[in-house]
């Protein structure tokens, strides 16, 4: 059945489509009914193509009718137009459809998840005329209840991120197995996606708390991302590395979304504000403007991640933080499309983001996600730096000829301006009394370095103050900061080690 498929199939494919939809076809050619298999494709990857080829291919070999569900009215419309396209018969079972008088005049269906539910419930649709279930967005666990309604029905999930958003439903008890493709490395590698500049900025999250679902509260965000020091921290990162690129900027409240759109229109910057509760005209007209106005800036809020496609977003700025691997991936995946005139795309992350989940474009054992979810997101939950200062005793014990572990970076910062001097006199100064430190506890240049070495974490420590004291300084600075630290520190040891030596020498010498 795959050999005939590819031979059907019209030739504007990528590669790497073709290449899953022949694994695909063949592990359908051989499913019993009830087999359910999950795919996994990044966003910008085609998912909606692929599995509009999968109902292609099942109508075509089989007979039977494919239903694909989705969570949202934008997505049902993109999915039915694309199998328009197709020449697949297709209909749309929205909320003004009550029964479907010609069975016969459709091969494929495609319905919101609420809609079909209440449909079943009526009795007005037949589920066991269908033969193959695609579901789109297939993290969303509302899908799950659904399934048992299709027992004869083969079943395929597709997904950007294969870790159910609820985490007492894991994946893999909804499915037996996955099906990976193309990696979001290889698909920039290829020139199918655009290149990510990342721009990161230690934001302090301690007061923001999590709700019931795991993520942090509206509330919490709101106050502070409206705050005045985060909105001017957004201000100077647009202005920085984003000004007059066409900007797409994602919210977790309302409120926020509201004073970040105000923020850039007092500041002069073309800029308007999108969420879920204004109406489908205005969020047409909105996105309309979006698309049409150079170097446009859209604060948005919950509406954004899935079912939208603007290809001219030259920048993702991450205003919020987030637990959701999922809604991370969505979110940067919004500006990653690729153009002959757009290679590349700047991410900048006001919620300590990448630190939680890696660089978007990093490589991810999507399989270890989907056998072992619980502890993929045990380490996600997990904070992503100690934001207090406790030096460990082991560590202590380590440098017991020192007194005086700790160096004021906040005090020596201060004393510095006061006297006039340049910052970075401050990260002098702390480098050689850390260089003091493996110094008086050693006995040779060898294990003096060893020493250095322990001393990771507080290097980290002291660089991350040092940075809140300049303000407004990017992640990328502070990490190149840190490995220069380490490398004077080291340096440095070996200076006054052998100078030590050779004024020994000397004395010995006389």
């Amino acid at each position: 059945m795959g050999q005939d498929a590819r031979v059907s199939r019209p030739g504007n494919l990528y590669p790497y489509q073709e290449r899953d939809l022949n694994i695909l076809f063949e592990k359908l050619g051989q499913a019993p009914a009830g087999r359910r298999i999950l795919y996994q494709l990044p966003t910008g990857g085609g998912k909606t193509r692929i599995f509009s080829e999968i109902a292609q291919w099942y109508v075509t070999h089989h007979h039977r009718k494919v239903i694909v569900l989705t969570h949202r009215i934008e997505l049902c419309n993109q999915t039915a137009a694309t199998l328009k396209t197709m020449h697949i018969r297709n209909k749309i079972i929205n909320s003004t459809v009550r029964r479907i008088r010609d069975k016969s005049a459709h091969d494929c269906y495609v319905a919101m998840v609420e809609t079909l539910r209440n449909r079943l419930k009526q009795g007005l649709f037949d589920p066991s005329s269908v033969g193959l279930v695609i579901i789109d967005e297939a993290h969303h666990n509302a899908f799950q209840k659904l399934l048992s309604k299709f027992p004869n029905a083969v079943v395929i999930g597709v997904t950007a991120t294969p870790l159910s958003s609820n985490a007492e439903l894991p994946m893999n008890k909804s499915y037996h197995e996955l099906v990976i493709g193309e990696s979001i490395s290889r698909l920039i590698k290829q020139g199918y996606l655009a290149k990510p500049t990342s721009w990161r900025y230690d934001v302090e999250l301690n007061s923001l708390k999590t709700g019931n679902q795991g993520d942090f509260t509206i509330s919490t965000s709101d106050e502070l991302y409206s705050s005045k020091a985060m909105l001017e921290l957004l201000l100077h990162t647009y202005e920085t590395h984003s000004k007059n690129k066409k900007t797409l900027i994602f919210n977790n409240g309302i409120f926020t979304s509201r004073n970040v759109c105000k923020l850039f229109q007092d500041a002069g910057y073309p800029a308007r504000h999108l969420d879920n509760r204004q109406s489908t005209t205005e969020r047409e007209e909105i996105l309309k403007w979006f698309k049409k106005t150079k170097g446009a800036i859209l604060s948005s809020v919950s509406i954004l991640t899935t079912g939208f496609d603007e290809p001219s977003v030259q920048t993702i700025i991450l205003n919020r933080a987030t637990t959701s691997l999922t809604l991370y991936h969505q979110m940067i995946g919004r500006g990653s499309r690729s153009l002959p005139k757009k290679k590349t795309f700047t991410i900048i992350d006001l919620g300590n983001n990448i630190d939680r989940f890696g660089e978007w474009d990093a490589p991810v054992d999507w399989q270890l996600v989907f056998d072992q979810p619980e502890l993929y997101t045990e380490r996600l939950h997990s904070p992503v730096a100690s934001e207090g200062h406790v030096i460990a005793s082991d560590i202590r014990s380590k440098f017991p000829n020192t007194l005086q572990f700790s160096f004021d970076i906040q005090a020596a910062h201060q004393q510095a301006v006061a006297d006039g001097q340049k910052p970075m006199v401050v990260i002098r100064d702390a480098i050689r009394q850390q260089a003091m430190m493996c110094i008086e506890n050693s006995d040779a240049i060898p294990e003096a370095l060893a020493l250095a070495d322990e001393l990771e974490q507080e290097i980290q420590w002291r660089v991350k103050q040092y940075g809140k004291c300049l303000g407004k300084v990017t992640k990328n600075y502070t990490d190149w900061l840190v490995s220069d630290y380490k490398s004077r520190l080291k340096t440095l040891i070996q200076k006054i080690m052998q100078r030590n030596l050779l004024r020994k020498g000397k004395r010995k010498a006389a």
